[in-house]
């Protein structure tokens, strides 16, 4: 399939890039289920923003004062204390970068739905800042720690950032065809394989001029 260039005129003229990277997921997933053996599943995954994860949420009932104390004459003096939270210790000015997601992710059906494998691509969102490119790179990176195969496909033109570069960087590790010039354009595939009982990172990558 050949590699258009969506960001750039004459093709933004007529296609935009959220087109392709918002059915590209979906269609990966339909590649890959006639590919897939029969106890893997694919799903795709978009989410375009901020995105928030909480362990511990507090929720207030907004149930009408004094239903509590209906009814007990005994109760009808009693003060009840309005808890108030600690005041923070530290107070500070923030700007969290917002999380593009176009991915698809591989589960194992027969393991509890565990994920196997995670396909990600680049949106302009992940390469436009800092703390961006560092966000999207420390998914990827906690998604390698939990021995999940990941690939990373980068078309974005325009925004010259090597994200498969700094991943390895993130994990201590250098891939020597980077050495010279990292190319802005490329699909790695960092792939776990087990020899004996130590697993082993694997990253390969496909580069375009």
């Amino acid at each position: 399939m050949p590699l258009r260039d969506h960001f750039r005129p004459p093709l933004d003229n007529k296609r935009s890039w959220e087109e392709l990277h918002g059915g590209w997921p979906m269609m990966l997933v339909a590649a890959l289920s006639r590919r897939l053996p029969p106890r893997y599943v694919a799903a795709p995954q978009v989410h375009l923003g901020a995105y928030f994860e909480i362990d511990v949420a507090s929720l207030e009932d907004e149930e009408p004062a004094g239903l509590a104390s209906e009814g007990s004459e005994e109760n009808a003096d009693v003060a009840t204390a309005v808890w108030a939270p600690p005041r923070p210790t530290l107070e500070v000015s923030t700007d969290l970068p917002d999380q593009d997601e176009y991915e698809v992710r591989v589960y194992d059906a027969e393991r509890e739905r565990r994920l196997v494998a995670a396909v990600e691509l680049v949106s302009p969102g992940n390469k436009d800042r800092s703390e961006s490119r560092r966000a999207f790179v420390a998914k990827c990176a906690a998604l390698l720690r939990q021995h999940v195969s990941v690939a990373v496909v980068d078309v974005v033109t325009a925004r010259q950032f090597n994200l498969y570069g700094e991943l390895l960087e993130f994990v201590g590790q250098v891939d020597p065809a980077l050495a010279h010039e990292a190319p802005p354009l490329y699909a790695a595939a960092c792939r776990w394989r087990h020899e004996g009982d130590s697993p082993r990172l694997r990253p390969r990558l496909q580069t375009w001029a």
